[in-house]
């Protein structure tokens, strides 16, 4: 059974640094594109960042882009997110996601497997 398990979440002030990890069980997924996305209360899951299997190709959102950094581990089955200079509205359950395929994805359809999620408050 495929599970995916989300750490590294908490609550930190603006400016401060987080760095959440996923680390996937069940079957290996070096082949596989990987993701983070998150929800803020009231708002639809959202695009973080992503990163294709080996060649690790990454792509973020605008609104992280310069400030996150995904990454992976394939011999450790684990993905990354370096998130320094956190904003308020950086809050949300941040959850990893396993992609259908080798590329990376930014729409949740294309990803089969999720994690629970791990909350990140930002104070201000």
């Amino acid at each position: 059974q495929v599970q995916l398990v989300e750490s590294g979440g908490g609550l930190v002030q603006a400016g401060g640094s987080l760095r959440l990890s996923c680390a996937a069980s069940g079957r290996t997924f070096s082949r596989n594109g990987m993701g983070w996305f998150r929800q803020a209360p009231g708002k639809e899951r959202e695009f973080v960042a992503a990163i294709s299997s080996t060649v690790s190709r990454t792509y973020y959102a605008d609104s992280v882009k310069g400030r996150f950094t995904i990454s992976r581990d394939n011999a450790k089955n684990t993905i990354y997110l370096q998130m320094n200079s956190l904003k308020p509205e950086d809050t949300a359950v941040y959850y990893c996601a396993v992609g259908g395929g080798s590329s990376y994805y930014t729409q949740p359809y294309e990803y089969p497997y999720w994690g629970q999620g791990t909350q990140v408050t930002v104070s201000s």
